[in-house]
This record gives C-alpha cells, sequence and structure tokens, in this order.
C-alpha cells in the first residue's frame, strides 16, 4: 500500500504562488510607472470634489446653478482665499444649504466664532460624510488650481475632469468639434 503525504507539496504550491505574484506585482508596478503620465497633485481634491458631492450643487465645473442643496455659488467666480476655502468646506455656510465636512463643526470646534447653539437656526446641514482635514485642504487646492476664476467652461476642461469623452461634454464643443448634421446624418464628409 503506497501513502501519499501531500504536505510537502502544499508550501511548494504556496512558494511557487508568491514568487508568481511578486513577479506580476512587480512588473505591473513597473508597467504603471512607466506608462503614466506624471500626475496632477490636485487629482486628490478632485476625488474628493466629486465624493463629497461638491458636484450636486456646484456641479463638475464648479459654476454653481441649482442643486438639491439650493442655488450653489460660482466657485469660477469665487474670490475666497484657500482659507476660506477650507474653513467654508469644514464649517458650510450658516443660514445656506452649504453644508459642513468636518467632524465635529460647531461641536467640538467652534465654526465662523460659533457653536451649535449660537449658530441655532442658522445651523448648516451637515454634509453626507466627513471629510479629514487634509481632504478638505486638497478640494480647496482643486478648486483654487483649476475652478477658480477659470471663465466659462469648456470642452477641454469638460473631458479632463470626465477622462473621456463624455457625452455630457458635447454641450461644450465649439460649432467647428460639432460635426455637421447632414454630413453627420449621411455619412459623407471631408
Amino acid at each position: 500500500m503506497m501513502i501519499f503525504n501531500s504536505f510537502p507539496a502544499a508550501p511548494s504550491m504556496l512558494l511557487a504562488s508568491v514568487v508568481a505574484l511578486n513577479f506580476l506585482i512587480g512588473t505591473t508596478a513597473f508597467g504603471q510607472s512607466a506608462q503614466a503620465p506624471a500626475s496632477d497633485p490636485t487629482n486628490a481634491g478632485k476625488a474628493v470634489f466629486s465624493k463629497a458631492n461638491c458636484v450636486g450643487c456646484h456641479k463638475w465645473h464648479g459654476n454653481g446653478g441649482g442643486g438639491y442643496g439650493g442655488d450653489a455659488l460660482s466657485l469660477r467666480k469665487t474670490e475666497l482665499t484657500r482659507d476660506q476655502i477650507i474653513e467654508i468646506v469644514g464649517c458650510g455656510r450658516p443660514g445656506t444649504g452649504m453644508p459642513f465636512f468636518m467632524r465635529g463643526a460647531y461641536d467640538e470646534v467652534k465654526c465662523h466664532g460659533m457653536n451649535r447653539q449660537d449658530a441655532a437656526a442658522q445651523m448648516p446641514p451637515e454634509g453626507g460624510t466627513f471629510l479629514r482635514p487634509k481632504d478638505i485642504e486638497a478640494v480647496a487646492d482643486y478648486v483654487i488650481a483649476h475652478i477658480k476664476g477659470a471663465g466659462e467652461p469648456t470642452y477641454a476642461e469638460c473631458v479632463t475632469f470626465f477622462s473621456n469623452t463624455s457625452r455630457v461634454c458635447d454641450v461644450y464643443k465649439t460649432p467647428a468639434q460639432k460635426p455637421d448634421d447632414a454630413t453627420a446624418s449621411t455619412g459623407k464628409g471631408q
């Protein structure tokens, strides 16, 4: 009768798997770093701008307009400084629909010189998620670098924001970028 001991095979398979995984991780990381362009240091702020749903009221372009929180102000036209943006994202704006995103705002931390009792009926709503201080700073940096003072939104900005040629961006195309209706419908072109 022959007895097979499978125990020695298990460590061998585990070792082979670990070696293969290390090889794959190493080549994947190398391939990505070799091909990826230098990233924008404000990308973290762009991610927070989306994750915290700033786009819900301020829109992707920051021009503001109507949203579920009310008529948001244009971040493109704002004259706020970086520190003021940080305070407003963290503490919200009393008496408006601009929510606060800092944990402990108006409770452990006074905002705009007020606690919850001082704010009373002017208390801003709580944001859908709390942000860490570094995330609040990152979104302020993103607004300063890409939105504040940018003028009207462009097709290129839209494509950059959505990271593709989203159909959402079509409204920002110039007449030269839009196909002629007759050409588009017949398929004939230049």
